[in-house]
């Protein structure tokens, strides 16, 4: 067996554990808020010129990549169960967030206010359903990005971390994409005539930022081995 495979977590004390438990909430704080952001943007979509290939998208795709990249730098360095845990802490975040914008929407608006109920309603008034369906989609395919990253780490023996990186990430995007289209449209927030074009635009969109995405996690996955002196595939123990 591979030692890639058998390496126990490097268990860190002192400021070490200190510096790397820091780093470990710096990147939970950086899937939080990215997603966060997602959650309070995505009706917004637009238009974007890639290489003459032009993709319409809601603007909390913007954001939302960030995500799979801090999971992906989190399994590798710190393991699946930390992993899973920012996504937990995301899911929390998120359900919060809204209920506090839910409770915002209903205190009526002075006669002085800058923004007015209408307004606010206009930018924050998500259905229910709608939340629903980014919520879902989200749950899923976070859950499904972790789980796939450490199933191709397990079968690689801890090798092509490039390899680990683009087949979670790719399909859990098409999953996450499919998702939110799906409910989305169900629920009248987009009509059924512009699903395929979406989805299309989605699914190429994603996969050319899960390519772009790959050097930013040998980047990060390199400084971090190199901090905590860390051996390939080896991870901390928090």
């Amino acid at each position: 067996m591979s030692v890639h495979s058998v390496l126990p977590p490097l268990q860190l004390q002192g400021r070490e554990r200190d510096r790397a438990l820091g780093l470990f909430l710096g990147l939970a704080g950086m899937f939080v808020a990215s997603l966060v952001t997602c959650n309070l943007i995505f009706r917004k979509f637009f238009e974007w010129d890639l290489g003459g290939v032009t993709f319409e998208q809601s603007v909390g795709l913007l954001p939302y990549p960030i995500t799979f990249l801090v999971t992906d730098l989190i399994s590798e360095i710190y393991g699946k169960k930390k992993a899973n845990q920012v996504v937990v802490a995301g899911l929390v975040a998120s359900v919060m967030t809204l209920g506090i914008i839910a409770l915002a929407g209903h205190a009526s608006a002075t006669s002085w206010s800058p923004v007015t109920d209408g307004e606010f309603d206009h930018v924050f008034g998500q259905t229910a359903l709608a939340v629903g369906a980014s919520m879902a989609a989200y749950l899923l395919a976070q859950s499904l990005d972790v789980q796939l990253f450490h199933h191709w780490k397990r079968l690689t023996q801890g090798r092509h971390l490039w390899l680990r990186n683009n087949l979670s990430t790719i399909p859990s995007q098409i999953i996450d994409t499919l998702t939110v289209l799906v409910l989305l449209c169900a629920v009248g927030e987009i009509g059924w005539n512009r699903f395929g074009d979406l989805l299309l635009n989605g699914v190429l969109f994603k996969a050319c930022v899960a390519a772009l995405d790959t050097p930013l996690v040998y980047l990060g996955v390199g400084v971090m081995r190199k901090q905590f002196g860390l051996k390939p595939a080896q991870e901390i123990a928090l």
